[in-house]
């Protein structure tokens, strides 16, 4: 038996719409996660991009569960002595939303070149505004076992 390996042709990259709005957000991060790695495919190879883009909206309505609001802090560093800083969670929320959503699914990608490249696929807007109209976005759910499920 021969495995099969797509072929950059054979890979067709659709647009999918996601909105942030009450959605918990590490659940909805792991989904985008599967979504851009390509994972809800028949043909998911590990080591290639077979994901699709991912454009995300009202980010500033996600929900945080538990007390993370407070309590968790992202650290920084500025490779200087003493350039260690640490942002809570409920700043970076009110600040930059995009940002959290993008911190999240960034942390359930791999760790190397594709991660990288797969992170690129994923656009995230604060309010319910995008410049992607024209990529003809279909709106979906994310389940929870992180397929995709069409709108009705």
């Amino acid at each position: 038996m021969r495995t099969a390996v797509p072929r950059e042709s054979e890979i067709q990259s659709k647009w999918y719409l996601v909105d942030a709005e009450g959605q918990t957000l590490g659940r909805m991060a792991a989904n985008i996660a599967t979504v851009l790695r390509g994972k809800h495919r028949p043909i998911f190879t590990p080591h290639m991009d077979l994901g699709d883009h991912v454009v995300v909206i009202n980010a500033s309505r996600v929900h945080v569960s538990g007390r993370k609001l407070d309590r968790k802090a992202y650290f920084r560093h500025s490779m200087y002595p003493g350039g260690a800083r640490f942002t809570p969670m409920r700043e970076i929320l009110e600040e930059r939303p995009e940002r959290l959503v993008v911190l999240a699914v960034r942390g359930m990608l791999p760790k190397n070149r594709l991660g990288r490249a797969l992170l690129k696929k994923l656009k995230v807007y604060a309010g319910a505004e995008h410049p992607h109209q024209a990529q003809q976005l279909e709106p979906v759910r994310l389940t929870h076992l992180g397929g995709v499920a069409t709108r009705p």
